[in-house]
């Protein structure tokens, strides 16, 4: 695997830092295990608390938070994880960010669908299916997905994304009957995916496209949220045929 360039450790190294305060300070005292006084400025918990817990210096976690050149082990990795309380996913999140787990090389080749993803995708007439990128394009759909979502093909650039749809697109938002909740699991699904390609100038683009595109994304984007791939039950409210309600899951296809 190629060296990351250095200005993608830099990015790297503070989305790190800012995982670990966005964790630290959503963590009460109280489920920490910790006894809290009267007055307490600092939400969340103290830099030095978290340290105490993981059972590292509270320098050494200091400079981690602030995005220094601080490589911490897997067992120290682990023991973060267990202090701050992170899930499943919020653990595998902060592994990719220490660098600890194979990050996507930064040159991708181009990205197109086989014939065999294709005739699958136009065999299910009745499914909607659409094939995404590692940044969520929508690659390839079949005539199902135009007939309830829109046609991609309308679409083009950054906006022929699933972020930018759900967020930006004023049809998308009236389609999807519970927006928000539906929105913030593609955002957080789609920041657990990000973490293999921080300083990735792709995704640099696609993230500052919607900062200035939607409020919710602007709000919801610094919490820092994560999940897993999205699987689940979607009701759609469409303009010609009503009410419809949809199974849905993300596969993921190997190379």
């Amino acid at each position: 695997m190629d060296a990351i360039p250095h200005s993608s450790e830099d990015s790297r190294r503070r989305e790190l830092g800012a995982f670990l305060r966005s964790r630290r300070e959503r963590l009460s005292p109280e489920t920490a295990g910790i006894a809290c006084g009267a007055r307490r400025r600092t939400p969340g918990l103290r830099r030095e608390e978290v340290a105490m817990i993981a059972g590292v210096g509270t320098t050494w976690y200091t400079w981690l938070e602030q995005g220094r050149d601080v490589r911490p082990s897997v067992e120290v990795l682990t023991a973060l994880s267990e202090a701050l309380r992170l899930d499943a996913v919020e653990k595998r999140h902060l592994f990719i960010l220490a660098g600890r787990q194979q990050q996507e090389r930064r040159e991708a080749a181009p990205e197109k669908v086989d014939g065999p993803l294709l005739h699958m995708l136009q065999s299910l007439v009745l499914q909607p299916a659409y094939v995404v990128g590692r940044r969520w394009d929508v690659l390839a759909w079949n005539p199902a997905a135009v007939a309830v979502f829109g046609d991609y093909g309308l679409l083009e650039g950054d906006t022929r994304n699933i972020v930018h749809m759900v967020f930006a697109s004023p049809h998308h938002r009236r389609l999807l009957v519970d927006w928000e909740e539906l929105a913030r699991v593609v955002l957080a699904s789609f920041r657990a995916e990000s973490a293999k390609y921080v300083g990735d100038p792709d995704f640099d683009r696609l993230i500052a496209l919607m900062m200035r595109s939607s409020p919710e994304f602007r709000d919801w984007w610094p919490q820092r949220d994560v999940a897993r791939r999205l699987s689940g039950v979607k009701h759609v409210r469409h303009p010609s045929a009503g009410a419809m309600t949809f199974e849905h899951m993300s596969l993921s296809i190997d190379d």
